[in-house]
């Protein structure tokens, strides 16, 4: 059970009844500090190659990874966002389709039984776990799934960005249109940040609004962790490979030593 905002439940993101996963490819669509992301990840790995993306979602990176002849395995914990890729999966090319494939799981207790050319947590993935044994779980899991010289990739929100106040005066964060004349209006309620520890927490309303009023709406709310990766990295025995910067956040570079 969600806590209580009022009159309005807040759930967590991309919970089961959750705008924020209903709405997840639109709001994504318009995030435009993630230009360039599809590019860096299918870099990682080599033509024909593996990829396992954590925290895969609705398949946005998956399934351009397929696309670009890259073979991907998504995994995710939220059955919502599972669904909509799943969804996307049944309706697509079948050669595309032969490149994909979706799993339900926990990027903190990977057991695959496979190995991958690249391991990539794109979008924050890895930013939604507190930063300390979850961590050091997810590096020793993705250096277990690399191949020898394999590369990971993480995606992650500065400390910077996450710790800057709400400003007194604000309008909606994101406004996009929808069939019949209706419209999504998303805005940050509330904001608050424990950096002694690198927790950073918001409440994002989603509210759809049409012609007659509002239709639907949710209260959700994110937590992110952010810390510098490398030591958990290198404890798991993986070696610093590069940052590389997508808008104002970082994207972590690692790789397994060969045999």
């Amino acid at each position: 059970m969600g806590a209580k905002s009022g009159r309005v439940e807040t759930r967590p993101y991309y919970s089961e009844k959750s705008l924020s996963a209903r709405f997840y490819d639109l709001t994504t669509a318009a995030d435009t500090s993630l230009a360039g992301d599809i590019d860096l990840y299918a870099a990682l790995a080599p033509a024909g190659g593996s990829v396992l993306e954590l925290g895969s979602g609705t398949g946005r990176v998956s399934f351009a990874l397929a696309a670009r002849g890259i073979e991907v395995l998504g995994v995710d914990l939220a059955p919502a966002m599972l669904a909509q890729a799943e969804a996307k999966l049944r309706a697509t090319r079948p050669d595309l389709a032969a490149r994909l494939r979706f799993q339900r799981g926990d990027m903190a207790s990977l057991n695959l039984g496979e190995r991958f050319d690249a391991v990539i947590a794109p979008y924050f993935a890895l930013g939604h776990l507190p930063c300390g044994a979850a961590w050091r779980n997810v590096f020793t899991g993705v250096a277990r799934h690399l191949k020898p010289s394999g590369r990971a990739a993480f995606h992650l929100p500065s400390a910077e960005m996450l710790g800057q106040p709400l400003p007194a005066t604000r309008g909606p964060a994101l406004v996009r249109p929808l069939e019949g004349d209706r419209r999504l209006v998303v805005n940050i309620t509330d904001r608050s940040s424990k950096p002694q520890i690198g927790r950073y927490d918001q409440i994002v309303e989603y509210v759809v609004e049409g012609p007659r009023g509002v239709e639907a709406s949710s209260l959700d709310h994110m937590t992110f962790y952010a810390a510098d990766p490398l030591p958990f990295a290198e404890a798991a025995g993986l070696l610093a490979d590069g940052i590389a910067a997508l808008g104002p956040n970082p994207v972590h570079l690692f790789r397994k030593p060969a045999d």
